[in-house]
This record gives C-alpha cells, sequence and structure tokens, in this order.
C-alpha cells in the first residue's frame, strides 16, 4: 500500500511541477528535480528512498537513454567521434583539477582531495538528453557530440576510479581485466546491434501474441543494459546502444510511439523525483560557502572544459557552450561514485553529504542553463542521410 501512495504522490507532483516549470518558460524536467526535492526527506518528507523506489528509478533512466538512441543517428555519432573525445577529456581534465584544488583548500588530505576532482569530473546527461528532448534538439549535432562525450567520460571515470581505489585502498583491481571488459561490451553491443538485434526482432514480431513488437524492444533493451552493468559499463550506455541498434531496423517507430508513454507515466517520473531523495539539508548550515564555491567550480569546470574540447574541433563558440553546459549534469552518475568514496574511505561522512549537494545542485542548473542558451539562438541540426 505504501508504494501505491508514492507512486501516486510522484506521478501527481512532477507532472504538476512541469507544467508549471512549462509556464515559467523553463524545461519541464526542471520542476520535476525540484518537486524530487520538495517532497523528498530535505523537506517535506513524503518520499524515501527505498529499494523499490530505486528499482523503478533505475527502470526510467535506462528507458530515458533507450529513448535517446532510438532517436540518435548513428553516421552523425560515427561523425563527431573525434569531438567527442576531446570534449570529453576537457571536461575530465579540468574538473579534476579543480575538484583537487578546493579539497586541499578544504583541508582534504592529498588523496581525499584527487578523489573529490574525479567525482566533479563524472557525466550524467540523462537529465540534458530530456532537456534536449524537450527543447527538440535531440538530434541536432551538439547533442549528439555530447552524448558521445558522455560515453567516452564514463569509461574514462571508471577505470580511473578502478586504479585510484587499487593504489589509495585495500580494495585490488586488476585494471588489464577492467579495460578488458569494456572492450568486450563494445565487441559484443555492435556485433548484436548488426546482426542479432534486427533478425530478433523480425523473427519476435512475428510470434502470435500481444504487443510482440514492444516485448522485443524492452527485451533488447534490458538485455543491453544488463550486460552493461555486468561488463562494468553503466547501465544507461547499454540501454543507448541498445536504442542505436533498434532504430536501425523497421521496428523503431513502434516500439517508441507504445513503450514512451508507459515510461513516461511511471518509471521517468520516478527517477527524477529519486535525485531529490538524496538531499538532506541537515547539518549542512555552516557548509553553505563550500556548497556554493563547489557548485560554482563544478559548473564553470565542465562548461569551459568541454566547451573549449568542442571549440577546438571546429564547433562555433555558441555551440560549444551549448556542449559544454550538456556535460554539466553529474546526476545519479556521481552519486554511485561518492558513494562508493563514502565506502572505501576516501570521502568523510561530511564531506560526503556536502558532495551530494553539490551534485544535486549542478543537476538542477543544468536544465535551465541549456533553455538559456538555446533560447534565441538555433544549434547546428543533424542532417538526415
Amino acid at each position: 500500500m505504501e508504494l501505491l501512495l508514492q507512486l501516486l504522490i510522484i506521478i501527481l507532483f512532477t507532472k504538476l511541477a512541469g507544467d508549471l516549470a512549462v509556464k515559467l518558460g523553463q524545461p519541464s524536467v526542471l520542476g520535476k528535480l525540484i518537486i524530487g526535492v520538495i517532497i523528498g526527506p530535505a523537506v517535506l518528507g513524503w518520499i524515501h528512498p527505498s529499494e523499490v523506489i530505486k528499482a523503478f528509478s533505475d527502470l526510467g533512466v535506462i528507458f530515458l537513454m533507450f529513448f535517446a538512441g532510438l532517436e540518435t543517428n548513428l553516421k552523425e555519432l560515427n561523425r563527431n567521434r573525434n569531438a567527442a573525445v576531446v570534449v570529453a577529456g576537457g571536461g575530465i581534465i579540468l574538473p579534476m583539477i579543480g575538484g583537487y584544488i578546493c579539497g586541499i583548500f578544504m583541508g582534504m588530505e592529498p588523496s581525499h582531495a584527487l578523489f573529490l576532482g574525479l567525482l566533479l569530473s563524472a557525466t550524467s546527461v540523462s537529465i540534458s538528453v530530456q532537456t534536449f528532448r524537450e527543447l527538440g534538439q535531440l538530434r541536432s549535432k551538439e547533442c549528439t557530440t555530447v552524448l558521445g562525450a558522455a560515453i567516452v567520460d564514463d569509461i574514462v571515470v571508471v577505470i580511473a576510479l578502478a586504479v585510484m581505489m587499487s593504489f589509495l585502498t585495500a580494495d585490488q583491481v586488476s585494471l588489464g581485466l577492467l579495460i578488458g571488459k569494456k572492450v568486450l561490451f563494445f565487441v559484443i553491443v555492435i556485433l548484436l546491434g548488426w546482426k542479432v538485434v534486427p533478425w530478433f526482432m523480425r523473427k519476435f514480431s512475428n510470434l502470435s501474441i500481444s504487443e510482440s513488437v514492444i516485448s522485443a524492444g524492452v527485451f533488447v533493451c534490458l538485455f543491453f543494459a544488463f550486460i552493461g552493468e555486468y561488463l562494468g559499463v553503466a547501465g544507461i550506455i547499454g540501454a543507448f546502444a541498445a536504442g542505436i541498434a533498434i532504430a536501425q531496423t523497421d521496428y523503431h517507430h513502434e516500439v517508441e510511439r507504445k513503450l514512451e508513454p508507459i515510461a513516461y507515466a511511471i518509471f521517468v517520473p520516478v527517477f527524477f523525483v529519486s535525485i531529490g531523495l538524496n538531499l538532506s539539508l541537515e547539518g549542512i548550515g555552516g557548509d553553505i560557502l563550500i556548497i556554493v564555491i563547489l557548485t560554482i567550480v563544478a559548473v564553470l569546470t565542465k562548461l569551459i572544459g568541454s566547451g573549449l574540447g568542442a571549440k577546438l574541433t571546429g564547433f562555433n563558440f555558441h555551440s560549444s557552450v551549448v556542449i559544454g553546459a550538456g556535460m554539466v549534469s553529474r546526476g545519479e552518475v556521481a552519486l554511485i561514485i561518492a558513494a562508493m568514496g563514502l565506502e572505501s574511505g576516501l570521502l568523510s561522512q561530511d564531506y560526503f553529504t556536502i558532495a551530494i549537494v553539490v551534485v544535486i545542485m549542478s543537476t538542477i542548473i543544468t536544465p535551465p542553463l541549456l533553455k538559456i542558451l538555446m533560447k534565441d539562438s538555433k544549434v547546428t541540426e543533424t542532417v538526415e542521410s
């Protein structure tokens, strides 16, 4: 009964908050993120983190990135691969330096300061993807570059995290095995997407069952996400790859048309709210200045670092800033890294709370920032081939 009440509250209030945000000239996702903070433990305490809410949230972000894959132009993604690597590099190096310097000034040990820098280097584009989608720019060259850069960012940060924990904690990780598993992931999804997925969708759609096409699409999405998690790559990257694979078949429009209403009615709203559920304002009164400074550093280092990477690869100034803004959100990826830091002792409880607030603030800032940047100027549209 408690779950039913929680879902009722989440669905009702995210829709109302999203509508209010649109009326105020902002992307609806901003309202959904803020309402998560309001109905969560930080303010009203109506909804609290739980395993069931986490499961719904995980499915929400998986479906969100699956839809992004369905609408991604594969040729454009491949064409922008060099830009994605440079954008990711700038978006890792500058936040790493900025976070390390802030950590040292905050009195952290060098190893802990280095971990803080790594935490700020993380990127989660699920919120940016939704914002691009609402603004009708999901197929733009800028969004495609952000998606590619996020994949590179995720791989590099996870490897760097493994290296750091091997040297600074008792956890021993085989770097060769870690890299090998990631290479294996991309080999598997490329082969499956190229040969198996079209065949599977065709065969499964001919079965004498109800909604065979959407069932096949959900299976491919969850299977790719599972492979990603199993091989140490984020499940959302697996889901994104599944969307790209199905987009190359004749069934992608039907899968999107039938699955999207279900996902956006139930699972995606829970994901947006779940980010705010991690925020607790208890005991942070004396840390406001640190939080403000770290938030500014978190936003500016991604904006400048990734934006500079985009400029170096041929984007104009405005598009470079849009790409930098698209990389600002830390979202669920940074929350996971922060939890790992707390567990391993690389992030103390006091700084853990501060880090969570900074991560959520950077996530909330992203939608209005993108809205402002794309309000008066059109970004580069992807040309259909």
